[in-house]
């Protein structure tokens, strides 16, 4: 049996096709995958909008879905892969699952949690930003001005 192990590329691309499937519905194109033993458990993509729910991000959507898939709150043994960084609540929603790992894509020059602290993850997490971040930042540049 050969056992596939993907890149940090080939996961923030699935990212991206959930970031392309919130652009459709009319959201803010952010978009997440949790991957744990080189597998991709959950998946999520902002619906405020559809919800009219502000906690409603990316990340909050896939950090329930991974913690139902695993029967228990904590993901210590995952890596979510997030198409823009974390603001503070998705970082410290991150903290609590206490994530082995964060690669986002584009940077937050305005909400990201890197421009107030970036101990709001846990010790443990290991964390880094700019994959496939051109990418990332078009299709959210491509958004707003849609919405101009």
């Amino acid at each position: 049996m050969i056992l596939s192990v993907y890149s940090d590329e080939h996961f923030m691309g699935e990212a991206l096709k959930e970031a392309k499937t919130a652009y459709d519905e009319d959201e803010i194109p952010i978009g997440a995958v949790i991957v744990c033993n080189n597998r991709i458990i959950a998946r999520g993509h902002n619906l405020t909008e559809h919800l009219t729910d502000v906690t409603a991000h990316a990340e909050m959507q896939a950090f329930t879905s991974a913690a139902n898939f695993l029967g228990g709150k904590y993901l210590k043994d995952c890596t979510l892969y997030v198409t823009v960084e974390p603001c503070v609540m998705c970082a410290g929603a991150a903290y609590w699952t206490q994530l082995k790992r964060v690669v986002f894509g584009a940077y937050d020059e305005k909400r990201g949690f890197t421009k107030l602290d970036k101990s709001i993850l846990h010790p443990k997490t290991i964390f880094s930003g700019g994959l496939l971040e051109e990418e990332c930042a078009d299709l959210m540049s491509l958004f707003f001005q849609r919405r101009r």
